[in-house]
C-alpha cells in the first residue's frame, strides 16, 4: 500500500503495479465469486472478472430481462448462471449488486447463505451505513467489504475493454477471517480498477449521495436547464442554446479537464474565455455553496436515505419514475440534444442502464 500526498493530506492507495493481477489470482484462487444482480454494476464487474480469469458465477431471477441479458453475455444456465439462491449457496464471495431497494427486499432470502468465512461485497455503502433503516445486518463471522467504482458499470466495462481502468474506493466494515484486506484489494484489481483509495462505508455513501445529487447529476442538470432556458428566453435557437450549454462542455472542454485538469483546460481556451471564467466562477461557487451544505446535512441525517427507501418501495415506483424521466426526455433541451448528437460523425445513442 502506498501513501499519496494530496496538498498535505495523505491517503492510502493501492495501484496495479504494487498489487498485480497475478497476486489477485493467488488471493482468490479458491474463491467462487457470485454476482447477485445483473443490472447496473453487475454486468461490468462480472464480465471484467471473468475476462481476468476469476471463477465467477451470476445469480439472477428467472424469467427476467436481466437473466436474458446474462445469457446474451455468455453466462450459461446451470454452469455459470443460476438462481439467486443457488448462486449465493455456491459462492464464497457474494457481490451484492442489486439496487438499494432490491437489497432490502432480498436480504431475508440471502442471509441464510452467508455462512462462516464467506465475504459479503458491496459497491455502495447504503445498506450497511443505514442498517437500522434497511435491516441489512450481516452475521459476525463473515467479511463485509466494499469496492465502489467511481462511475457506472458501463463505464467500468468500456474502460476495461479499452485497456484502461476506472478508479475505485475500497472499505472494510468487518474482518472476520483476517483476510478481508487481501480479498477486497484483489477484487478491486479483478474488476478493473485503475487504482484503489481507502475509505469507509459511511464516507463512501455520504460522498456518493452528495455527488449524485450534486455535480454528477442533479446540480449539473439544474445548471444545464438554467443556462439553456436563459438563452432561449433571450432569443437564441435551440441548437445554439444546446451547443453552448451542453455540447461544447461535454465534447470539447470536459475531455481537456479529464486529461490534465481544469487549470490546464483554462490555459487552452481563449483569453476572453479565461477572463470571464475567472471572474465568474467564484460567484457560482458562493451561490451554490449553501445548497451543498444543506444537501450534505440531509445525507448525514439519513433524510435522503429514508426518502429513497420510502419512494423506491412503493408498488407504483417504477411507473412514477418513468413519468419523471419521460418529462426530462421530452423537454426541449434534450430533444435538441438528440438532434445535435445525430449530426455528430458516426453518431449513436448510448443505451440507458436499468437496475
Amino acid at each position: 500500500m502506498a501513501k499519496l500526498n494530496f496538498g498535505g493530506v495523505e491517503e492510502n492507495v493501492v495501484t496495479r503495479e504494487e498489487f498485480p493481477l497475478d497476486k489477485a489470482h493467488q488471493v482468490l484462487e479458491n474463491e467462487v465469486i457470485a454476482i447477485i444482480g445483473y443490472g447496473v454494476q453487475g454486468p461490468g464487474q462480472a464480465l471484467n472478472l471473468r475476462d481476468n480469469g476469476f471463477n465467477v458465477i451470476v445469480g439472477q431471477r428467472f424469467p427476467s430481462k436481466t437473466w436474458d441479458k446474462a445469457v446474451a453475455d455468455g453466462w450459461v444456465p446451470g454452469e455459470t448462471l443460476f438462481s439467486i439462491e443457488e448462486a449465493a449457496e455456491r459462492g464464497t464471495i457474494i457481490q451484492y449488486l442489486l439496487s438499494d431497494a432490491a437489497q432490502i427486499a432480498l436480504w431475508p432470502t440471502l442471509k441464510p447463505f452467508l455462512t462462516a468465512g464467506k465475504a459479503l461485497y458491496f459497491s455502495h455503502g447504503f445498506g450497511i451505513t443505514y442498517k437500522e433503516r434497511t435491516g441489512i445486518i450481516p452475521p459476525a463471522d463473515i467479511d463485509v467489504i466494499l469496492v465502489a467504482p467511481k462511475g457506472s458499470g458501463t463505464s467500468l466495462r468500456r474502460l476495461f475493454v479499452a485497456g484502461r481502468g476506472l478508479n475505485s474506493s475500497y472499505a472494510i466494515f468487518q474482518d472476520a477471517t483476517g483476510n478481508a484486506h487481501n480479498r477486497v484489494i484483489a477484487l478491486g484489481i479483478g474488476i478493473g480498477s485503475g487504482y484503489l483509495f481507502e475509505t469507509d462505508f459511511r464516507r463512501e455513501v455520504f460522498s456518493d449521495l452528495t455527488g449524485e445529487r450534486g455535480t454528477l447529476m442533479g446540480a449539473i442538470q439544474g445548471i444545464f436547464a438554467a443556462q439553456y432556458d436563459c438563452l432561449r428566453r433571450r432569443g437564441h435557437s435551440p441548437s445554439e442554446a444546446f451547443n453552448e450549454t451542453v455540447e461544447e462542455l461535454t465534447q470539447s472542454l470536459m475531455p481537456l479537464v479529464a486529461e490534465n485538469g481544469m487549470d490546464w483546460m483554462y490555459a487552452n481556451c481563449s483569453t476572453t474565455a479565461q477572463r470571464g471564467a475567472l471572474d465568474w466562477w467564484t460567484k457560482f461557487r458562493d451561490a451554490v455553496a449553501p445548497v451543498f451544505e444543506e444537501l450534505y446535512d440531509s445525507v448525514a441525517a439519513g433524510h435522503e436515505a429514508q426518502r429513497s427507501i420510502d419512494s423506491n418501495s412503493q408498488p407504483d415506483y417504477r411507473e412514477k419514475l418513468g413519468q419523471e424521466l419521460k418529462a426530462m426526455h421530452d423537454s426541449e433541451m434534450w430533444q435538441a440534444g438528440r438532434t445535435v448528437r445525430s449530426l455528430r460523425p458516426e453518431a449513436q445513442e448510448v443505451p440507458v442502464e436499468q437496475e
